[in-house]
């Protein structure tokens, strides 16, 4: 779901971060919004949730926010807009979402439908699909 030059930009901080690149980059993308939102059963897909984020449906922090691409952190807390708990689609999520079960690191109250960053993910939270040395050793030229 990213582009090219925001991909570059993440490995970039995570180049700055200490530890391992690969590890840290992973971090940075998991701490998405919008991956959070995927990852609270908001959304089916990561681009769905992009696409809710983008459109303005969630709160962090009380504040509405229409960027995909903010960074969470411990203690943050995503809610849907009051506005937006009037849709069809909030009203068949809370239907489905009982049994959601999210990582470690969030927390979700399937009656309010509010999600809580609990803590920062590790390394060992993501569940890894590719070869993360690989990326690094490409974009580290």
């Amino acid at each position: 779901g990213i582009l090219e030059r925001q991909f570059r930009k993440f490995f970039a901080e995570a180049e700055r971060l200490p530890g391992a690149t690969g590890e840290n980059l992973l971090v940075l993308l998991e701490r998405r919004l919008d991956n959070v939102v995927y990852r609270l059963g908001f959304a089916s897909s990561r681009s769905q949730a992009r696409q809710l984020v983008r459109h303005g449906h969630f709160l962090l922090n009380d504040r509405r926010t229409d960027v995909p691409s903010c960074l969470v952190k411990s203690g943050d807390v995503v809610a849907w807009r009051d506005r937006s708990t009037q849709t069809e689609y909030y009203k068949t999520l809370v239907q489905e979402i009982e049994h959601k079960i999210v990582p470690g690191w969030l927390a979700l109250d399937t009656q309010k439908l509010v999600g809580r960053v609990l803590a920062l993910p590790t390394s060992g939270d993501i569940e890894v699909k590719f070869d993360e040395k690989v990326i690094v050793e490409f974009y580290a030229r």
